[in-house]
């Protein structure tokens, strides 16, 4: 995530998990009063972590929205959802308002769109038709392994690629999401004479816990995590503020299904004992019925003529008839191999449903891994951070010169990682806990009311990397109030996440592994399949990886904002982007193989987060566009092409995961009035959102890399608003058509929800 997610200015960053929480931590909705998205490079002000842009959301003053706000929503997909606010201000005794307090309490929950995925994963070499099985996308424990690839094999003909039965996702993981969240806060001010100049003392504090399923690197089921976070500040509105928060979390029960099912096959066989049972009934039982069927190309036909030979078996194998056998063979096979083997005490595959399936399920989700054998996560990571910020307003009014604004700040950082060796290597004693700071200063130069210049220069340091300057500049010109141009350069750094440098955290087909150290001798997955085809040592083609570096970003943007008509407003940009040291991952393996015969023993996969060598670029050109007619409606739309330029030999993965072209079209109406049965309806509201992606390649954990293919939405809604009785009514639907659509790869097939919302509010004066 490249981007900074904020809430009131504290970071909303899961501190050990490492992805940020959406709004799963923080405000209800009840309490947003804005949200400020800030495109492109912006550490200047927000911190290294403000790499591609900013969402900020600010929440109501207690002071200046008083009153009871109560919500309930309820849809498809056993959709629930309420919550409510409560704010008031009480006065001293000279009758001004000094204190004043809110709590905030949310509850939701629905039912899931289950993953049920069951095509091949993207770019796999066992397709639908392959006899032997595949790796599917949302079946766990059945994934490509070099050591059941019998492709070609004289002694095993007929085998090809086989592949373990594994586990589906909807056997492993509950789909019921629930998100609690509840929150207080004090204001004090000061100077209450001042009112909203005053300066003010905030102690804020906000707790939420839930169920769901979160797809990252890997798709992980979240249960019972919780989060605590605390926050004291002063503050001056425009002028200054100190800040100190700390957040907290617990994992709760939360756990990986990925690995939980490779460890449920590990209970009943290991990967070397299934395919020895699976390879010792297919010689005995089916290799003499493949043998007596008419044309089986035998060996002893071609001896010395090994091209021939395969050209006939390919053909042979290619029949119809063969294929349909092949299948049926592979399926009696596949249940032999499950069985339990009485001489080396394996046990018979666990069936999801069976008591015996459960009971081993859960004492593996309930063991943490690493240090208990399971797939618990075990995470109770906290993150500390303080800044402070003060502006000097209005230091010049002369002259050409029609105002002059400086602000300068800093910011001190501390992440204190706890996972117990389950995701981090924070194990057998090492201490990860790390600092970074920052200082920071700018200013804004108005000439003439037409012409506004801005600066900034920041200077970052983190604990495990060098001091990082980061400068930024821009310049809107507004020659009148109909258009504006606008010109700006900026830069940003981003240090290496926790994950970046410290993870350690297998994933079934490949283990994910920071790398603050480097990491040497991996074999790329090109020259071991080549190997693997030709068991020629010479074909095996090593490389290393350098130790993780601090991400750079220049941005060029130009842009321009005009209105046309008196009634089209339109706002066009174009941005040029220049990454170094590009954070990605490299994908290799280590291996041993056997002396005697070539094949290998023990291969390990691995994806190591990693700097692109080259400078990476990108490019993208934005176009929003709203007509204004009827005086109560307008018709909006929006158009953003994004272009990753990957025209290089670096092999590294960006996992940019941005479609290139997107497009919204809508219309939407207020403050209508309407004759309904006779009766004449006011203060109603409709929007309706046409909305198409293009395809992209979706990039996260080897099993889940693939193909989102191009899709379309169209979301719709009604609103009446009952002035009398302070409340709203809302009728609407996302995606009103149910097309069946997926924004992530392996994530879950999405469709309608509609739902119907009520809204109380009741505004004190």
């Amino acid at each position: 995530m490249r981007s900074l997610q904020i809430i009131d200015g504290v970071d909303n960053q899961s501190p050990g998990l490492n992805f940020s929480l959406g709004n799963f931590l923080g405000a209800s909705e009840l309490d947003v009063n804005r949200v400020n998205l800030i495109v492109g490079a912006s550490s200047a002000y927000y911190g290294p972590n403000a790499f591609n842009g900013v969402i900020s959301m600010e929440t109501k003053s207690p002071f200046l929205h008083k009153g009871l706000s109560a919500m309930v929503k309820g849809g498809e997909r056993s959709l629930v959802e309420t919550g409510f606010r409560y704010a008031a201000a009480l006065k001293d005794k000279n009758g001004l308002e000094r204190l004043a307090f809110k709590i905030n309490f949310f509850y939701f929950q629905a039912n899931d769109w289950p993953a049920e995925n069951y095509t091949p994963v993207f770019d796999t070499d066992s397709g639908l038709k392959n006899p032997g099985g595949f790796d599917a996308v949302n079946i766990y424990g059945d994934e490509y392994l070099p050591s059941n690839d019998f492709t070609g094999s004289f002694a095993v003909p007929g085998l090809g690629i086989i592949h373990r039965k594994g586990y589906r996702e909807i056997d492993l993981v509950d789909y019921d999401s629930k998100n609690l969240k509840a929150g207080a806060a004090l204001h004090y001010r000061l100077k209450p004479a001042k009112n909203y100049q005053s300066p003010e003392l905030i102690l804020a504090s906000n707790y939420s816990t839930g169920t769901t399923v979160y797809q990252g690197d890997n798709r992980f089921s979240l249960r019972d995590i919780q989060f605590f976070q605390h926050r004291i500040e002063l503050k001056k509105n425009d002028t200054y503020f100190l800040r100190l928060y700390a957040t907290h979390e617990d994992a709760g029960n939360s756990y990986d299904p990925y690995f939980t099912a490779i460890k449920l096959q590990e209970q009943s066989k290991s990967n070397n004992q299934w395919r020895a049972d699976y390879l010792g009934f297919w010689q005995i039982n089916m290799v003499p019925r493949l043998r007596k069927l008419d044309g089986f190309p035998s060996p002893l036909n071609y001896l010395g003529r090994p091209a021939e030979y395969n050209a006939a078996a390919n053909a042979f194998f290619a029949q119809p008839m063969v294929q349909d056998s092949l299948s049926r063979w592979h399926s009696l096979t596949q249940a032999a191999a499950g069985l339990a083997n009485p001489i080396d005490g394996t046990k018979d595959y666990f069936e999801p449903g069976t008591e015996r399936f459960q009971q081993v399920f859960n004492d593996i989700t309930s063991r943490i891994s690493f240090s208990e054998g399971g797939t618990r996560f075990y995470d109770r990571s906290a993150l500390v951070h303080g800044q402070g910020e003060y502006a000097f307003n209005d230091l010049v009014r002369s002259g050409a010169i029609s105002d002059l604004d400086v602000r300068i700040g800093g910011n001190f950082r501390m992440y204190l990682p706890d996972s117990k060796g389950s995701i981090l290597l924070d194990t057998f004693g090492r201490d990860i806990n790390t600092y970074e700071y920052g200082i920071y200063g700018g200013g804004t130069l108005e000439l003439n009311t037409r012409l506004r210049l801005s600066g900034t220069v920041r200077l970052d340091k983190n604990q495990n990397f060098d001091y990082l300057f980061s400068p930024a500049a821009s310049m809107v010109y507004t020659p009148n109030l109909e258009q504006t141009y606008r010109l700006s350069f900026s830069s940003a750094i981003r240090n290496p996440t926790l994950t970046d440098q410290y993870l350690f955290y297998n994933v079934g087909r490949a283990i994910l592994i920071g790398n603050l150290d480097g990491f040497n001798n991996l074999i790329t997955i090109e020259s071991l399949e080549q190997y693997l085809k030709t068991l020629n040592p010479g074909v095996l083609e090593y490389f290393n990886v350098a130790p993780i570096q601090p991400e750079k970003v220049k941005t060029l943007e130009a842009g321009i904002r005009r209105t046309l008509f008196d009634k089209l407003y339109a706002d066009a940009t174009y941005y040029f982007s220049f990454y170094t040291d590009f954070i990605g991952y490299n994908l290799g393996v280590v291996g041993s193989f056997d002396r005697t015969t070539g094949l290998p023993i023990d291969v390990q996969a691995y994806r190591v987060a990693a700097n692109a060598k080259d400078k990476v670029t990108t490019q993208g050109f934005s176009l929003g566009l709203n007509y204004y007619f009827w005086k109560n409606y307008v018709i909006n739309g929006n158009y953003s092409w994004n272009k990753l330029n990957t025209n290089t030999d670096d092999p590294i993965i960006p996992a940019f995961n941005t479609p290139e072209h997107k497009f919204n079209l809508g219309l939407a109406a207020r403050d209508l009035k309407v004759n309904l049965l006779g009766k004449q309806v006011s203060n109603l509201g409709f929007n309706v959102t046409y909305k198409w992606i293009d395809s992209f390649i979706f990039e996260g954990s080897p099993q889940f890399t693939g193909l989102i293919p191009s899709y379309d939405l169209l979301d719709a809604q009604i609103n009446w608003q009952a002035k009398k009785i302070h409340t709203t009514f809302k009728l609407g639907a996302s995606n009103i058509l149910d097309r069946k659509i997926f924004q992530t790869y392996g994530g879950p097939t999405i469709g309608r929800l509609a739902y119907l919302s009520i809204l109380y509010e009741w505004i004190k004066k």
